[in-house]
């Protein structure tokens, strides 16, 4: 079979086979639109509504913040179209830790699939699920914080609506994800269109002197920095597609499709937001308030000003959604590799959905809602992040090297890779002088993997009574998800 002819089958999700189509298999669902709105649905979350001020507080001034804003979009899609080479290359799900594997073996692999299993992902969903809560409480405690309680109580429905969801339909999911990323694009074109009449009105002081430097201020070059490394925090996710490759119908058209349009998109509205926050919002509020977009809507629509805490709590929900059904595909492809125990490789028989991973990341983020600790523990990712996508890529210019005569439906100039890697290199290096103590903290969680990767994966001759129970428990799980593994799926 040639290869044009397997990127056919592929795409459409027929085989050679007589019988395959109908195989226990995750199903190629995921259409353009899906695509745009998991990628824009997943960078768009709560942190453009709530906390500019990390990017305006680097900065130094207006006009600076607006460019770091604008360059960090730009840096994202240089990033994305790594990242589309990659997932034209090598067609699994999984993003970072399939690209990995690929270029540098299982046990590197298996760290950066370890970090997302303890921390990253369960912290994430968990952290935005409660932003969800608090927005969604805010209107009806106007004059106080909502009580704890009911934020994590609300936060855990939240969750375990999701997961549910995920696991019954494919279809459901990123039906939601759609219709929760058109809720949250509308909200930004709502303040956008505002922050115009506001300047048509007249009602633009601070973008006049848009460069003259905040009361207190000393911009240099670490300091803008550190807004670069706020700004990319807010782009996180422009990934994510990458995690759902198997899924997605055409992915060597419509995976580098849905990054084209959803960066520009998300650049679009991160940008214009900011200036319509400064039509009326000053350097100095921005600095003192905790969520500029309320800030925001209080000085313009009155009392009405309740619109905007829904609309973030709309973007957050949305963004819980994105989390859970990218860490499921995450978790799903680390157990096929045999990094993560076999039931979490199996798909459900009726749903086709990977019933176990969901259900392992839906209730690792509500354990976390127990935690006091989540927000400490989410700092010392950052640099693992990154640390992960340098590697991708690494691996990405590894692999021209290595395989040059490798089919690559899409292959950019090599200045665009070389260009991002010197990027990433600067951003891995920043957090080293700036956040020392939350670095070396990240790259020993990461390293605590190690014993689990030797005694979980590389040793083979584990206790007779401890695999029989394993497998006695895997059993007992399968027929109480009513899920199988795709290889027994083929029979």
């Amino acid at each position: 079979m040639t290869v044009t002819e397997l990127k056919k089958r592929n795409s459409s999700g027929q085989s050679s086979d007589n019988g395959e189509v109908n195989r226990v298999e995750l199903k190629r669902t995921i259409t353009l639109l899906n695509g745009v709105g998991i990628i824009v649905g997943s960078i768009i979350g709560s942190g453009i509504f709530v906390s500019p001020k990390g990017v305006l507080d680097g900065s130094g001034s207006v006009g600076t913040a607006i460019l770091v804003w604008l360059a960090c979009g730009l840096l994202s899609l240089i990033g994305a179209l790594c990242y589309a080479e990659l997932g034209t290359t090598i067609t699994r799900s999984g993003g970072d830790y399939a690209y990995i594997l690929e270029a540098f073996g299982p046990c590197l692999a298996f760290l950066q699939l370890w970090v997302n299993l303890i921390i990253i992902r369960p912290t994430a969903q968990a952290i935005v699920a409660l932003t969800f809560a608090y927005y969604a409480l805010q209107p009806f405690f106007p004059s106080c914080d909502p009580p704890e309680a009911a934020s994590r109580l609300l936060a855990a429905l939240c969750i375990s609506i999701l997961t549910f969801i995920n696991i019954v339909s494919v279809k459901a999911a990123t039906k939601i994800q759609d219709s929760f990323t058109i809720a949250k694009l509308l909200a930004l074109l709502l303040i956008i269109i505002t922050g115009l009449v506001m300047i048509c009105k007249g009602e633009h002081e601070y973008l006049v002197n848009a460069f003259e430097p905040m009361d207190g201020a000393k911009p240099g070059v670490g300091s803008v920095s550190l807004a670069f490394y706020s700004g990319l925090f807010a782009y996180a996710g422009w990934n994510f597609l990458n995690f759902v490759t198997e899924e997605l119908i055409d992915p060597y058209r419509n995976l580098p499709r849905a990054i084209y349009i959803s960066i520009p998109i998300v650049t679009f509205v991160y940008v214009f937001a900011n200036v319509a926050y400064f039509t009326l919002v000053s350097p100095r509020e921005m600095m003192l308030s905790n969520a500029v977009a309320v800030t925001f809507a209080e000085k313009v629509y009155g009392v009405m000003a309740w619109i905007i805490p829904v609309f973030v709590s709309l973007s957050t929900f949305g963004g819980v959604n994105g989390l859970l059904f990218t860490s499921g595909r995450l978790f799903f492809v680390g157990a096929r590799q045999g990094h993560l125990p076999q039931l979490m490789s199996m798909i459900n028989t009726k749903h086709f959905t990977p019933m176990p991973a969901m259900l392992f990341t839906g209730g690792l983020s509500m354990l976390m809602l127990i935690s006091n600790d989540m927000y400490a523990l989410i700092n010392y990712m950052s640099f693992v992040q990154w640390l992960s996508v340098g590697m991708s890529v690494v691996g990405l210019l590894y692999l021209r090297w290595k395989e040059p005569n490798r089919d690559r439906p899409i292959k950019f100039n090599i200045a665009i890779p070389v260009a991002f890697l010197i990027a990433v290199i600067f951003l891995l290096i920043v957090p080293l002088f700036a956040a020392p103590k939350d670095t070396g903290m990240g790259l020993l969680l990461v390293l605590t993997g190690l014993p689990v990767y030797l005694i979980g994966v590389c040793w083979k001759s584990k206790p007779r009574a401890f695999t029989e129970f394993v497998d006695s428990l895997t059993r007992t799980s399968q027929k109480v998800c009513m899920v199988m593994s795709e290889e027994h799926g083929k029979n």
